[in-house]
C-alpha cells in the first residue's frame, strides 16, 4: 500500500508545503526579541536578541538592522564574530537617530551566507510613551 492511500492528498500537499518552508529557512537569522529604549536626546538604543546556527566564520550572523517603514536602515550593528556556543545571544545598539513620525521599526538579521532572511521583529515605538 503507497503512502498517497494512507494521506489524504490534501493532507500530502500541506505537509510538502511545510518540509519545503524549513528547508528554505534553515540556517537563517531569527530575531528573537527587542528592547528598545529612547534617550533624553531622542535617540534609541536598542537590544535585539538573535538566534542563528553560527558554524565558524564563515557562517555566522554578522549584522542585524533597525530598518523604518519605507526600508530606510536607521542603524546597523555589525557582529564581528561568530556565537557558536552562545546561543542565542544579546547585542545592544546606542545613539540611533529615527526621524520624528516614524512610529514602527523592523529588526532583521544577516548571516555571511544567506544575507538578510529569518524572522525579523517589527516594534511599535509608540507603545511605552
Amino acid at each position: 500500500m503507497g503512502l498517497s492511500r494512507l494521506i489524504p492528498k490534501g493532507a500530502a500537499m500541506i505537509v510538502a508545503v511545510g518540509l519545503v518552508t524549513a528547508t528554505v529557512a534553515a540556517g537563517e537569522v531569527d530575531v528573537m526579541a527587542v528592547d528598545a529604549r529612547q534617550a533624553a536626546d531622542g535617540s534609541w538604543t536598542f537590544s535585539v536578541t538573535l538566534r542563528h546556527e553560527d558554524e565558524g566564520w564563515d557562517h555566522y550572523a554578522d549584522r542585524w538592522d533597525v530598518v523604518g517603514p519605507d526600508g530606510t536602515v536607521y542603524g546597523e550593528r555589525v557582529l564581528l564574530h561568530p556565537h557558536v556556543e552562545e546561543q542565542p545571544f544579546t547585542r545592544s545598539l546606542s545613539g540611533v537617530a529615527v526621524p520624528a513620525g516614524v512610529n514602527s521599526v523592523t529588526l532583521r538579521g544577516h548571516d555571511k551566507v544567506h544575507g538578510l532572511g529569518g524572522a525579523e521583529l517589527t516594534i511599535d515605538l509608540q507603545a511605552g510613551k
